[in-house]
């Protein structure tokens, strides 16, 4: 799909455009698609169709932007009216258009070093891993060699890595990889000299060090434990962290997202991502939900805005468990494939007053959660707080706290979320990935409230959408197909996988625009296509509403708009 932008500039144009404002301006595709009363237009856009994720009126023609400001919204005949000699205006050329994507789930350094470091997303097999290590090591010169991505599950070894398949390749130096949901880690056996990890060293709270039948670490950490090898990794540099967000940024804006949740963010990347976003270097709009150690530091000044109003910072994000795929994900009963029933990763006297200081202030608390008990120990500690800060001791009437991840739920939990005004934050390609294990993991019974997006939007609650990238690829076509078909790429649907729980494509299409948008407080200004809000739009070269299912992931972003302002636009 080849996409044109059209200047028109011709004086007999402008003409009749003024002209015929005065006959068309009430001509809009629905009496509630509105229009700014004699507006000049700096853009305008038709040529295909325009998806608004307004109930009122699903659909458009065109649409008309004044100062980064939606103006019109309705026929190309009525946008006509808008139009003058300097209006750039833009023809679709048959592709659509969405509000602008968000990501409400992601990690905007982390997807930036996975394209500046050793990338082992996708790899097929253990041996791979092995072939890539030895390539990076040899045109690679770090003291230490950090790579991410790897996930065994396909593998055909059938088996995590350890230290010793690392040693084979790189034996004179500390070896690092972490794996794809970033909750666990192999390293080789120079890292756990370097380290002082032996057989005797006991695993921190909310860790754990995998050993053989003999009792010696296999170099698989797990959440917390990894921070023992932690110190061995070069701390990046303003400069370093620059250069991931800008990278970072730039990806996603050629992806189509407008926006992007950022989790688990440090306080001088708050700083940097402002000056990054006021000097152009980032177009996105970036909302971040700073790490605990931080706290302070958001309490004493509150929730900011850069002066570009891109980047908003007034969240918190915690850690209630690990992961599914590591065996870190909190369990009511065991494993159905190991004795264990996961790891808590937070103490309820640490994180309890920080959630009633937060209460009190207004900012959001934002807690990953991914395993039944996980989730159900996240709601009681809501709850406690919610009760232990009366309404009129709080900043905001509805604070919105968020249950990021929500992947295993008991189905008796799922009413509480609409009960306690909780909202799932959820990354649809965690369910077609982990369809391949989770049955191993959790036993057939434990499927049942398990990635349950239908579920959650019959209790009347709203679902946040995400990808948690650079754990997943972080491709919007990617995460909306996994909503709507349930399947993996190449169209397997796992026994008892629940299709029921799949998506309508108008249910997707909020959970990536609309929901994102009340879940950080801004439905009034983003997420939808309506006169009077901002000017975020995502064009994709695909209709997301009837293209065949197998087709969506194969499109791609031809336009990503901010505030009225092109960021992308495909050659």
């Amino acid at each position: 799909m080849k996409l044109v932008a059209r200047i028109f500039i011709l004086f007999a144009a402008s003409i009749w455009a003024f002209a015929a404002r005065a006959t068309t301006q009430d001509t809009s595709v629905d009496a509630t698609l509105d229009a700014e009363p004699f507006a000049v237009a700096d853009l305008v856009i038709w040529g295909g169709t325009i998806y608004t994720a307004e109930d009122s009126g699903p659909t458009a023609q065109a649409v008309a932007v004044s100062g980064g400001r939606i103006i019109y919204v309705g026929t190309q005949a009525g946008a006509q009216g808008f139009v003058s000699p300097d209006t750039t205006i833009i023809s679709l050329e048959g592709a659509s258009l969405y509000p602008g994507f968000v990501d409400a789930h992601a990690h905007l350094s982390g997807i930036g070093a996975r394209e500046l470091t050793l990338n082992l997303e996708g790899v097929a097999s253990l041996a791979a891993v092995q072939d890539a290590l030895a390539a990076y090591s040899q045109s690679a010169d770090q003291p230490v060699i950090v790579g991410r991505g790897w996930i065994e599950t396909h593998w055909p070894e059938g088996r995590f890595p350890s230290r010793w398949d690392l040693d084979d390749i790189v034996a004179d130096r500390p070896v690092i990889l972490f794996r794809a949901d970033g909750h666990a880690a192999v390293a080789n056996s120079a890292a756990f000299i370097a380290a002082n990890i032996t057989s005797d060293t006991e695993a921190p709270f909310g860790g754990a060090i995998q050993k053989n039948a003999l009792g010696e670490p296999t170099g698989i950490l797990i959440d917390t434990a990894m921070g023992l090898i932690g110190g061995l990794i070069p701390e990046p540099t303003l400069e370093d962290l620059a250069e991931q967000l800008t990278v970072g940024g730039q990806v996603y804006g050629q992806y189509g997202w407008t926006g992007l949740h950022n989790m688990s963010v440090r306080w001088d990347e708050v700083n940097l991502l402002e000056t990054l976003s006021e000097n152009g270097d980032i177009g996105i709009r970036v909302y971040n939900s700073i790490n605990a150690d931080a706290a302070p530091q958001l309490f004493a000044s509150g929730a900011r805005s850069s002066n570009n109003e891109r980047i908003i910072t007034r969240a918190i994000k915690l850690y209630m468990d690990g992961a599914l795929g590591s065996r870190g994900a909190a369990l009511l009963e065991p494993y159905a494939d190991a004795n264990t029933v996961g790891l808590i990763l937070s103490k309820p006297e640490e994180v309890l007053p920080l959630m009633q200081t937060a209460l009190r202030q207004g900012i959001q608390i934002n807690m990953h959660a991914i395993g039944d008990r996980g989730n159900r120990q996240l709601l009681d500690w809501f709850e406690q707080t919610f009760n232990a800060v009366p309404p009129f001791e709080r900043a905001v009437a509805t604070p919105r706290w968020r249950d990021e991840h929500t992947q295993i739920v008991h189905p008796d939990d799922i009413p509480r979320y609409a009960a306690l005004g909780v909202i799932p934050s959820m990354q649809p390609s965690h369910a077609i990935g982990d369809m391949h294990f989770a049955a191993d993991r959790l036993g057939e019974e434990r499927l049942v409230g398990a990635y349950a997006w239908q579920s959650f939007l019959d209790t009347g609650v709203i679902i946040a959408g995400g990808s948690d990238a650079p754990v997943e690829r972080g491709d919007p076509l990617i995460e909306f197909y996994a909503a709507t078909a349930r399947r993996d790429l190449s169209g397997f649907q796992g026994e008892n996988w629940h299709p029921e729980e799949a998506l309508t494509r108008a249910e997707a299409l909020k959970m990536f625009t609309l929901w994102p948008a009340t879940a950080s407080f801004a439905e009034d200004e983003l997420g939808s296509i309506a006169v009077g809000k901002k000017a975020d739009f995502t064009a994709f070269d695909i209709d997301l509403m009837t293209a065949a299912e197998a087709d969506i992931p194969k499109g791609r972003a031809i336009l990503t708009i901010v505030d009225g302002e092109i960021i992308y636009q495909a050659p």
